[in-house]
């Protein structure tokens, strides 16, 4: 066998462990191994505290403190259409009162909310009519809105919670969407909410309805966003049943003034009535 010149150095079949080239290459494999074993960046998420201020901003967005609007609704069903002229006037969440100005038929019927209380004015028959909790998920004259939609008895922040289900760029847009499921025993119609907020001035697109079932029942769409009283808002919000395609209710928006001056013994049955 032939002997080792080098006694004090492994035999050159076994040394290539520590020559500098494999050490590179080795050095290079575990940085390379490294790099795919840590996650990479992620955009900051929106936090719970600021997507509750951005859903509360959506809630209050079109009645702010107080606010006085007039507003024309358009009703489109697969047998007829109508349109409403209406009078809209809210003070904080606990008090609504909304008043049809025209058609002449039904001229005079109202509807007000003080603060769980909903009554209903029929001016034909001179009738006040209070209506029942389970009452508030039905159609609001006809149209495709709830009593809900129109005196805003439930409130996205303080009867949901609320989760953003997605945060980025859809359609060339970026956008939050928040997923929002009913609290126990909060006095909601729906089994869970979608909304779409535009990240850049934080105006609503699209809402989604979805009933106890998970089914998707409606779809309400935000556009024509104009300043109004120095506040952007979309003035038009339209309503689309998932059942019967074709059909709407649209609102739009025609005037709009905040910071309106109401107290809160203006939203009383008197006023309901058409009294002073």
């Amino acid at each position: 066998m032939r002997q080792n010149p080098f006694p004090d150095r492994p035999p050159p079949h076994i040394r290539t462990a520590t020559t500098p080239r494999t050490i590179v290459a080795t050095g290079a494999i575990l940085l390379i191994l490294g790099l795919a074993a840590c996650p990479s960046p992620t955009a900051a998420q929106t936090s719970p505290e600021e997507a509750e201020e951005i859903v509360r901003h959506v809630d209050d967005l079109l009645r702010g403190e107080s606010s006085r609007g007039k507003v024309r609704m358009e009703v489109v069903t697969e047998r007829w259409t109508r349109t409403m002229e209406m009078e809209m006037w809210s003070l904080g969440q606990e008090y609504s009162l909304v008043r049809v100005l025209s058609p002449s038929r039904e001229a005079g019927t109202a509807t007000l909310k003080v603060d769980r209380d909903i009554w209903n004015y029929l001016p034909r028959v001179d009738r006040t009519i209070k209506v029942p909790g389970s009452g508030m998920g039905g159609s609001w004259m006809g149209s495709h809105f709830t009593y809900d939609d129109l005196v805003r008895e439930s409130s996205m922040v303080d009867d949901y919670e609320i989760e953003v289900s997605f945060e980025g760029e859809r359609e060339g847009t970026e956008i939050w969407e928040f997923t929002l499921i009913p609290l126990p025993e909060a006095p909601v119609v729906w089994g869970r909410l979608e909304l779409e907020v535009r990240k850049s001035d934080r105006m609503p697109l699209e809402s989604r309805y979805f009933d106890d079932r998970g089914e998707l029942a409606r779809t309400m769409t935000f556009s024509n966003f104009r300043t109004m009283d120095g506040r952007l808002v979309p003035t038009e919000l339209s309503m689309h049943p998932e059942d019967k395609p074709g059909e709407r209710t649209t609102l739009l928006y025609e005037d709009l003034e905040f910071d309106a001056e109401l107290q809160a013994s203006f939203f009383s049955l008197q006023r309901l009535r058409g009294g002073p």
